[in-house]
């Protein structure tokens, strides 16, 4: 329902996300529920770019099915060696924080909870809030389990409520059937939105067009515009470079010349301007699979064991989701912290353990000479929809090595995973056993 009001507290559209009634212009509080939380922005009612994203989600999960939990810092993780999945909220006042080595968060948060992930509780609940977002629109973007963007474009009529408003209405909905909550970010592109949706965490609702863009985003890190990491941040920093501002102050030609193309995305985010549009089919960017050791490993046989592991587990990610993948990419983390990404493009796209393996044993071969490493990962990008298994002309086995791989993908999926393997499958759970 939409009213007038008088007296205002100001002249600007609102809505109250409790009772969700809109206003013309903002009262001190909700008339007809008394709320304080209202949300009132010159242009609520036009905004059309959604972000939604879960509340500390996996650690939100194990307090609502533990009560016990309410009110002690929770970390979902691994073993000491492990990293941190994600904490809640109060183990955030320690300074823990997601991908955060567990020995460092414990020594951060000494009296912290730790608890073993569930992903396949969290892949459930995150799929019922999947679908309750596209009881909005059918132009849903999810970028992870618990993060989507969302376009509402022409909906107004459809739902009887502005986009605004309807986002209001879910996360009530969220709230209510799986006691979640959701922030969410309101804008005029996603860059905008997702930023929003991180102003007013948790439980927020943060609205940011266009317009107020340049003037909100200058006294921020450049760390705020997405793509910007540690180290290309480091090579802006020692270019003078800090705020999102510092970017504003220079000419796009400087920008460019510096740069590249990438300049020109600088200065664009700086004021803004994003053009890339909500992809519904733009979810999956790669399909990937990583380990930790608890301890540190140097032997490159066990190091090969291991990549074995992880090529067959994102080998069966990749056809469970029907798709391939053109590059390889292959993750080290040193004893000492520091992250080694090695990338090798396929002449054909592929979801094969046995590809993905060779691939990456080279790779591998040329870093594991003795060095102790932590963690090692490896994945597909450049994803493409899968195809049927062609010949290969520079490999005239290739062909028959898939098919093979194909055989024991039925018996494996009928009669187990042991049912068949390889030699190399065979001797590692030999040796596993022994364990």
């Amino acid at each position: 329902m939409h009213e007038k009001n008088a007296p205002s507290k100001d002249n600007l559209p609102a809505a109250c996300r409790d009772c969700l009634r809109q206003f013309d212009s903002r009262p001190a509080k909700c008339p007809h529920c008394g709320s304080v939380r209202l949300v009132a922005h010159k242009r609520l009612f036009e905004l059309t770019i959604g972000h939604i994203d879960c509340d500390a989600f996996y650690a939100s999960i194990e307090k609502r099915d533990r009560p016990e939990l309410a009110g002690l810092p929770v970390i979902v993780g691994g073993g000491k060696r492990g990293v941190v999945s994600t904490c809640c909220y109060i183990a955030r006042t320690y300074g823990v924080r997601s991908a955060m080595p567990m020995f460092k968060a414990l020594k951060a948060c000494p009296d912290a909870v730790v608890v073993k992930g569930r992903m396949d509780i969290y892949v459930a609940e995150g799929r019922k809030i999947r679908e309750m977002m596209r009881t909005l629109t059918p132009q849903v973007e999810p970028v992870s389990i618990d993060e989507a963007y969302l376009d509402l474009s022409g909906t107004t009529a459809l739902h009887g409520a502005p986009p605004a408003v309807s986002l209001m209405k879910l996360q009530k909905r969220v709230e209510s059937e799986l006691n979640l909550t959701i922030s969410v970010g309101l804008a005029s592109n996603k860059f905008l939105a997702k930023t929003a949706s991180e102003a007013d965490k948790p439980r927020g609702f943060f609205v940011l067009s266009s317009e107020e863009a340049a003037e909100y985003l200058a006294p921020r890190t450049v760390r705020v515009i997405g793509g910007v990491g540690a180290q290309f941040e480091k090579k802006l920093n020692s270019d003078g470079i800090r705020t999102v501002g510092d970017i504003q102050q220079i000419d796009v030609k400087t920008l460019i010349r510096r740069y590249g193309d990438t300049g020109l995305w600088l200065h664009n985010c700086a004021f803004g301007r994003h053009e890339r549009k909500v992809d519904p089919d733009g979810e999956r960017k790669s399909v990937s699979s990583e380990t930790t050791f608890n301890e540190d490993v140097s032997d490159p046989l066990v190091l090969e064991d291991i990549l074995w592991r992880q090529c067959q587990r994102v080998a069966d990610r990749a056809k469970h989701d029907g798709v391939e993948g053109r590059v390889v990419t292959l993750k080290l983390k040193t004893a000492d912290f520091r992250m080694l990404t090695r990338r090798a493009s396929l002449g054909e796209a592929t979801q094969l353990a046995q590809v993905l393996f060779r691939t990456g044993k080279t790779m591998l071969a040329r870093e594991a000479r003795g060095g102790r490493y932590r963690l090692l990962g490896i994945g597909i990008s450049e994803l493409v929809d899968a195809r049927a298994d062609a010949a290969d002309l520079a490999d005239p086995k290739a062909l028959k090595r898939a098919r093979a791989e194909r055989a024991s993908d039925k018996a494996r999926d009928r009669f187990g995973d042991d049912a068949v393997t390889t030699g190399r499958g065979a001797r590692i759970r030999k040796e596993r056993e022994k364990d």
